[in-house]
């Protein structure tokens, strides 16, 4: 059933949203929040609009956006993993059972790295097997495996998890154990981050991309970075010391499982950090 906040047109939002907000990242043109919900605020009209609303359609973990209109559907399907810098990939397929949560594709000379897990789709499949497949998946914490365990067995792939966190994905390759970083690789580094879960773990890559699960994100609102207290399940007061040893690492990119991604210079990246400590440790 359409949600009536829709616009007239082609496309709709259906009442099976769950406002994970996929579909207005990677549409806001097309789709706003009204009322709690997603819904269409305006049709696409130029290509491009209609390119990023089929992305979102797709992209979508509970098939809740609809298109009467299917020209350039199967167009936007080749699209996923859609690149966003620098051999870094944004997977699309998200999936309910990870409430929508973003997942990513990093394509390294030395072997792939899936951080975190879309749902199982075909055509991403194919198109990642072209990019040179997956030799390891990530999982920031027990909340964003989805189909991990498919495509860990499809792709031959080794899953990093942490301890804390292994009844969502037991037969893991690799454990990883206590709250020190890890230098996987010169490339690679592991952070433990404990606080929005126990053993949730984030994923820093050439000092430029972190990749941060559900400890932090962008706020497009207030323009400035953020966590979330009220979908913090484990420490609030862990979080805060996690994102306190954070904010002494070197990055410039922010793709989280949840919220919106964000790349800006190391220095102001930097004092964004600062802010969004001193105002946790106040809360």
């Amino acid at each position: 059933m359409k949600l009536e906040t829709n616009v007239e047109g082609s496309f709709y939002v259906t009442i099976a949203c769950i406002d994970c907000d996929q579909c207005r990242q990677l549409a806001p043109e097309t789709f706003s929040e009204v009322s709690g919900y997603s819904a269409v605020i305006k049709q696409p009209i130029h290509p491009t609009e209609k390119a990023k609303a089929f992305q979102a359609l797709l992209a979508c973990p509970t098939g809740a956006i609809h298109s009467e209109d299917k020209e350039g559907l199967r167009e936007a399907m080749q699209d996923f993993p859609l690149l966003i810098n620098d051999g870094v990939y944004y997977c699309g397929f998200t999936s309910h059972r990870s409430y929508g949560a973003s997942s990513y594709l990093i394509v390294h000379p030395d072997g792939n790295w899936l951080v975190d897990a879309p749902r199982w789709h075909p055509h991403l499949v194919e198109n990642i097997e072209k990019l040179g497949g997956i030799n390891y998946i990530f999982l920031t914490h027990q909340d964003d495996v989805a189909d991990a365990a498919r495509y860990a067995s499809h792709f031959q792939a080794e899953r990093f998890i942490h301890e804390k966190e292994l009844s969502a994905q037991p037969d893991a390759e690799h454990i990883m154990k206590g709250t020190e970083p890890i230098s996987w690789h010169p490339d690679f580094r592991l952070i433990m981050a404990p606080g929005h879960t126990p053993g949730h773990m984030l994923l820093l890559y050439r000092q430029q991309f972190l990749f941060t699960g559900d400890h932090l994100a962008w706020d497009r609102d207030q323009e400035d970075l953020t966590a979330y207290r009220d979908h913090c399940w484990y420490s609030w007061t862990e979080q805060t010391r996690s994102m306190q040893r954070l904010a002494e690492e070197t990055f410039s990119w922010i793709l989280p499982g949840h919220g919106d991604r964000i790349h800006l210079p190391p220095l102001q990246m930097k004092e964004a950090m600062n802010r969004l400590v001193r105002r946790m440790q106040k809360q």
